[in-house]
């Protein structure tokens, strides 16, 4: 086993290879499942997410009391499958769209463990997440206030809500995925007075309860300190709003967006030692303040999800262009992973097949779509390619399916859920009469 390959498989330790030389994924052959169900295939590790559902519940019950709970953010990944582990994990969900809603409820999910954000929930929205009994919507704006009154005050009902601030922290992340600072879409800025003014409108509405506040910074953060600073801002908001208005909130939820591997070079996250950390500034600071410690709720989305999941693909085309670069084509691409193509986002491939041999052949691994932009990765060393070869991109668990499209016409994967050495179909792989179901 060389260097490389070694490597590969110190990005997760879920990550294998076997006497034949090929990669294991969750203890299986990925070479043998690529030839069972065919390729492009999304491949997720149960016993792996459901590991880090524990991880997070258990470290966040010991580290900031009873009550305290993670929300899975189901836009990372969202089927039926993921809430059902979700449910029998005993989490609660961060959803964002009716769709959302409906995939937790339809899986049996308990909904009064739900979270509702979204930054422009329409009246069909609002009257829907109500109706599937929504514990709780976390608003976004003074507009969305008055919608959730009206509506709720129309069904009879008196909906809990968080309201969404802004700390104002650049956590030094992708521009796209940074959600904490003062110009962002996202909530009412703490720093501009217009929080404090969501605080008043929310306490005066007869149809509304108000229980607490949510931040988001971003995602894909490594370092822990973006995410202290968050939380010391919004305790102190906490306390501002308890001296000025009266109302002491029973909730703080300090959002998600911490960091995975995808390549060798990115650090190792110990979550249960960021929560440790975070816990031990607010409770030093809830006592400075001679205040409670409010329930604290947190949203890991990508770090449940994304290192158990894997994507399998067959080589097709190598094109090599002397003095300039190679490519490798797949059978996959931006439709099944657009993140290369939004983000220039990094992953690790491998040759799952040939993890043995000499990786010297550096390329472009090239989707198959009919745009310039459809890559998956640039600078990838691989043996030199065959046709068929299986090439496998690790890390490809969140944001990947939840971001797959129908682009060039092109059926989406199925994905294979792998536990206790068993492997369960829990999507099937779309029809080219999927495709057409619903043209007129």
């Amino acid at each position: 086993m060389n260097t490389i390959l070694k490597n590969h498989a110190m990005i997760a330790d879920n990550l294998a290879v076997n006497e034949a030389g090929h990669l294991t994924f969750a203890g299986q052959d990925t070479v043998l499942l690529a030839e069972k169900y065919g390729t492009p295939l999304y491949l997720l590790d149960e016993d792996r997410i459901r590991a880090r559902c524990r991880e997070y519940r258990v470290a966040m019950q010991k580290h900031f009391g009873e009550g305290a709970m993670p929300l899975y953010a189901g836009k990372a990944l969202c089927i039926t499958h993921i809430y059902r582990i979700m449910r029998e994990e005993n989490m609660g969900i961060d959803v964002v769209s009716s769709g959302e809603v409906y995939t937790a409820y339809h899986a049996g999910f308990p909904m009064e463990r739900a979270y509702f954000h979204g930054n422009n929930k329409t009246d069909d929205d609002i009257a829907f997440a109500m109706e599937c009994g929504v514990g709780t919507f976390v608003c976004d704006s003074i507009d969305e206030l008055e919608a959730i009154n009206r509506i709720g005050a129309q069904k009879g009902i008196c909906q809990k809500i968080l309201l969404r601030l802004t700390p104002g922290i650049d956590p030094h992340t992708h521009k796209a995925i940074a959600t904490g600072k003062v110009d962002s879409k996202f909530g009412a800025a703490i720093e501009t007075g217009q929080a404090e003014e969501l605080v008043s409108a929310a306490l005066s509405l007869a149809n509304i309860e108000l229980v607490g506040y949510h931040c988001h910074i971003g995602s894909q953060i490594f370092e822990v300190k973006p995410f202290v600073d968050a939380a010391r801002i919004m305790l102190s908001f906490v306390a501002h709003m308890e001296s000025a208005h009266g109302f002491r909130a029973k909730i703080l939820n300090l959002g998600g967006g911490m960091g995975v591997r995808y390549l060798n070079e990115h650090p190792t996250i110990s979550y249960e030692k960021n929560i440790a950390l975070i816990a031990e500034e607010l409770k030093a600071m809830a006592a400075r303040l001679s205040m409670p410690l409010p329930t604290i709720l947190m949203e890991p989305g990508r770090s449940i999800v994304a290192d158990s999941g894997m994507t399998l693909y067959r080589a097709g085309s190598v094109k090599q262009i002397p003095g300039f670069k190679n490519y490798v084509s797949v059978d996959g691409g931006m439709p099944d992973n657009p993140r290369f193509a939004l983000y220039e986002s990094p992953y690790t491939v491998v040759s799952a097949a040939r993890m043995n041999e000499e990786a010297d052949f550096v390329c472009t691994v090239a989707g198959r779509c009919c745009e310039s932009g459809d890559l998956i990765q640039e600078g990838v060393s691989l043996p030199m390619p065959r046709r068929g070869d299986v090439i496998a991109v690790l890390t490809t668990g969140a944001y990947n399916y939840s971001m797959a499209s129908n682009y060039n016409r092109i059926p989406r994967p199925p994905m294979v859920a792998l536990s206790q050495g068993e492997e369960k179909l829990i999507l099937r792989r779309e029809t080219f009469r999927d495709l057409v179901q619903n043209d007129l």
